[in-house]
């Protein structure tokens, strides 16, 4: 498969699937709730929003023929890239099936390692760094700012003292 045929089917599987989730969103609020934050389907039905008129621009620009990746007829990926992918893959399934169990403040920083460390070969101190900061600055914008609880699993009751202070 060339880049031009990967570029063409990703866009129309992305434009598919926004349209699947701007549908599956409007079925929850998509406004602000007084005292409560943004409704349930707000973020979801914006982003999804975002990437249809993204993937329309592709087929635009893939139509026109236009720009680098329009017009390429080099192989979409090599052999040796797929390991790569398939070890990405994998430990985002990993990551996603922890959330039931430890929570995505548990997972997280195990994906983090994973990718970070290992995969990136970077050191342990930019690895320490980002997996404690990433989970830090997404409690505080999720839980804090907008007021979405997201899985904890057993790590919840170390959250109980931040609600008390936060919420």
């Amino acid at each position: 498969m060339t880049v031009r045929t990967a570029e063409l089917l990703m866009a129309i599987l992305m434009g598919v699937f926004s349209i699947y989730l701007m549908v599956k969103s409007a079925e929850l609020p998509i406004g602000w709730i007084e005292e409560e934050g943004p409704g349930g389907g707000t973020w979801p039905f914006w982003l999804s929003t975002i990437m249809l008129i993204s993937c329309g621009g592709i087929l635009y620009n893939w139509l026109r023929k236009k720009g680098s990746v329009a017009t390429s007829n080099k192989t979409y990926i090599e052999a040796h890239v797929l390991g790569d992918v398939a070890a990405v893959a994998g430990a985002l399934i990993v990551t996603v099936a922890l959330f039931s169990f430890v929570g995505v403040y548990g997972a997280l920083p195990l994906f983090l390692i994973f990718y970070i460390r290992f995969l990136g070969k970077h050191s342990w101190g930019l690895t320490a760094a980002l997996t404690v900061g990433i989970p830090v600055v997404t409690f505080y914008f999720f839980e804090i700012t907008l007021k979405i609880i997201l899985p904890k699993g057993i790590t919840e009751p170390l959250f109980l003292p931040l609600y008390k202070i936060f919420l």
